[in-house]
């Protein structure tokens, strides 16, 4: 069978889609590869969900499309959100992409790397598309940790986002479907499982669940070899009293939130059909840090939408000093042809929109640093992670307050005991901070003993970081 090459672009769920269809090609017996260059097919899962990840997503097609000349590559496959947006223009304007398939379509990957398929796209209707427990998938994070996605799509009707145009209706798998899938997870080896999804905070609803969330993290929560269970991301209206209850009450939660919460001020929330205010969003956060102490707090805002005074801006620097977020990241407004927020007035200069931004991170980076200096000489659980990158002499992990990917990290410099390898959970004194890392001394003791053994490695998907916002 032909060598699958697989470049995944975008968020974590846009992962767990590559590797859905890698895990439908390998069961059909392609053989996988994650060297771009010795693949004889090669699909790129593209993202949209901003101008530069539509350029990124682009880039690489077009990088892609040149191991048609230069490589082993015969066939170029894309796939994902770039294609429910513009199907039409990637099939007229770059001749050597030799099939799309959309969102809805991962299952039609087996049809899209064949190649005595000679159209370029199918026609046959699809269904609203989410994977079970019994999807093959090849996992291509590491050995100890995974993403499980537990809903598709997203009803909110917020003006700047086209992601409902790309990825549907609101839909959640079924309870007793995430329950097994993560059970046979950390039975492979995964101490930590993050929930996924466009907004976890909604999952169960439309299965008539009350509290969905809440009761799912509770049932993962006794899963034996689990250590680290989290979700992203919480829609702040959708932040129940029976959520921040039960992460408080089950020891294997992380004590973590992270809460897009896009702006502060009433009239840039009003814009984005959003409603609330920061007012609001104080009073929610402290809500959170009474019931959980220590709890870490993340979010996300939008500088430049159309119509943000600087007044609005002000009030935005005035909330992130108040909320003290521990990690903070910021995007500029992109402005997406088919969004709601596409026609609005008052559009604000890029430039003025990138002051804005670094105003607001110079900000959260006193906030980080004051906190993680207050981290220095306590004892913490640290997720060991391997070697470092940079250098053989420093290991890296993380504590329960860092999400995989999108937080600092914590070096390790010195060790007791034996030396730590990936996977491991210990405890570790924190001994120095940066604006946004941590060094700590790494104890002999372990924080969580691991029964089950880690899952050989998987082939590694060629993954490019999204385009993300600045900010940690």
């Amino acid at each position: 069978m032909p060598k699958v090459g697989m470049v995944s672009l975008g968020c974590p769920k846009n992962l767990v889609d590559s590797e859905v269809m890698l895990g439908i090609l390998e069961r059909q017996g392609y053989e996988l590869t994650p060297r771009a260059e010795d693949a004889e097919v090669i699909i790129v899962n593209t993202c949209s969900f901003i101008e530069p990840a539509k350029r990124e997503s682009i880039d690489t097609i077009l990088e892609m499309a040149e191991l048609k000349k230069s490589g082993s590559a015969r066939r170029l496959v894309v796939a994902g959100c770039l294609v429910e947006r513009y199907r039409k223009e990637i099939l007229k304007d770059i001749p050597e992409v030799d099939y799309v398939i959309g969102t809805n379509e991962i299952e039609r990957v087996l049809d899209a790397c064949a190649f005595e398929n000679a159209g370029r796209q199918s026609a046959a209707p699809v269904e609203p598309y989410l994977y079970h427990e019994f999807t093959p998938r090849v996992l291509s994070t590491p050995a100890y940790s995974a993403y499980i996605k537990i809903a598709e799509g997203c009803d909110h009707p917020c003006s700047f986002c086209v992601i409902p145009q790309m990825r549907g209706k609101f839909r959640s798998r079924r309870f007793e479907s995430v329950v097994r899938e993560a059970e046979s997870l950390a039975q492979q080896g995964a101490g930590e499982i993050t929930l996924i999804g466009q907004d976890t905070t909604s999952y169960g609803e439309d299965l008539g669940l009350r509290d969905g969330l809440a009761a799912l993290l509770r049932e993962l929560g006794k899963i034996p070899e689990l250590v680290w269970v989290r979700f992203l991301y919480c829609y702040p209206n959708r932040l129940t009293e029976a959520l921040i209850a039960a992460v408080a009450e089950t020891p294997k939660l992380a004590k973590y939130f992270d809460i897009p919460l896009q702006h502060a001020s009433g009239n840039v929330l009003r814009l984005m059909r959003r409603g609330s205010s920061g007012a609001q969003f104080i009073k929610m956060l402290e809500k959170i840090r009474r019931a959980i102490p220590g709890v870490a707090l993340r979010t996300s805002f939008i500088v430049g939408f159309p119509g943000e005074t600087e007044d609005d801006f002000k009030a935005l620097l005035d909330f992130a000093a108040a909320a003290e977020f521990d990690h903070l990241g910021v995007f500029l407004y992109s402005n997406e042809e088919s969004s709601g927020s596409y026609a609005l007035p008052n559009y604000v200069p890029a430039r003025t929109a990138s002051r804005r931004q670094r105003q607001l991170l110079a900000l959260q980076k006193k906030i980080s640093q004051r906190k993680l200096r207050e981290k220095i000489g306590q004892r913490f659980p640290v997720l060991v992670e391997g070697r470092s990158e940079e250098t053989d002499l420093l290991f890296t992990g993380r504590l329960e307050s860092q999400a995989p990917e999108i937080d600092g990290r914590v070096l390790i410099n010195e060790f007791a005991g034996a030396e730590p390898e990936a996977g491991e959970f210990r405890w570790a004194t924190m001994v120095e901070a940066s604006d946004y890392d941590l060094v700590a001394r790494l104890e002999a003791e372990t924080f969580a003993k691991r029964a089950s053994k880690p899952r050989p490695p998987s082939p590694r998907i060629v993954q490019i970081q999204p385009a993300a916002p600045v900010g940690v």
